[in-house]
């Protein structure tokens, strides 16, 4: 069975904290990179300026301006004489990225556990409780957003904005991976429960704890995705 963005209804991918204050750029980026990550804009596609503009209702200059900065992050390729295009997936880059998240997601646990202020506290108790509530065979729409909110929870809990865009770029190649072997992955229910002992150290202020569970966490991640693709 071949999944699209049509099978998760609206807004899949969730922006890292910034509702209400994005700029039209902004906002055609957190658009564009959804549309690319989904697989919606299929990879290696050619990416006209005019459709986009058509699409998101945007005028040139903030759909030129995201994708500089897509580009920078290395989800859009552009060729002189040739335009711009999606980048391509290779699945071999798994391996590469789980390293590079493997260094830098504990660290960001880690210090999510030592400084997460009363406010962190109380939205990591939230996302606790949806884990809890959790029944039955929940979507993958759902279960995917709910994945991303809990890495961007944690991220902006370690109150180092370095630190969390450099987790947030990586995190999104990942998951262009899962997208496009997730009609073949299993138990996805139960990949994003292994958050709850993740969150559970973030809360309780255990660093150790929590850097443990999230490495965990990833290699799990990639370990479930090495099954499939």
């Amino acid at each position: 069975m071949s999944l699209s963005l049509a099978d998760f209804g609206d807004q899949i991918l969730v922006s890292p904290g910034r509702e209400g204050a994005e700029s039209l750029a902004d906002q055609a980026y957190f658009a564009i990179r959804e549309l690319i990550v989904t697989l919606e804009l299929a990879p290696s596609s050619v990416i006209s300026e005019a459709a986009l503009m058509e699409r998101l209702s945007m005028g040139r200059t903030p759909i030129r301006e995201a994708m500089r900065t897509l580009a920078h992050e290395h989800l859009i390729d552009v060729y002189p004489r040739r335009g711009a295009f999606v980048a391509g997936i290779d699945t071999r880059d798994l391996r590469a990225l789980s390293e590079i998240r493997a260094l830098l997601e504990p660290e960001a646990a880690r210090y999510a556990a030592e400084r997460s202020t009363e406010s962190d506290r109380a939205q990591t108790n939230a996302l606790l409780a949806e884990l809890t509530h959790l029944s039955g065979k929940p979507n993958h729409r759902n279960l995917i957003q709910l994945d991303q909110r809990i890495h961007h929870h944690i991220y902006a809990s370690a109150h180092n904005d370095f630190l969390a865009q450099m987790c947030e770029r990586q995190y999104m190649h990942a998951l262009r991976i899962w997208f496009l072997a997730l009609d073949r992955v299993e138990n996805l229910a139960e990949a994003v429960l292994e958050h709850q002992a993740l969150l559970e150290a973030i809360r309780d202020g255990d660093a150790n704890r929590a850097a443990k569970e999230m490495s965990a966490h990833i290699n799990g991640f990639e370990a479930s995705l090495r099954k499939v693709i």
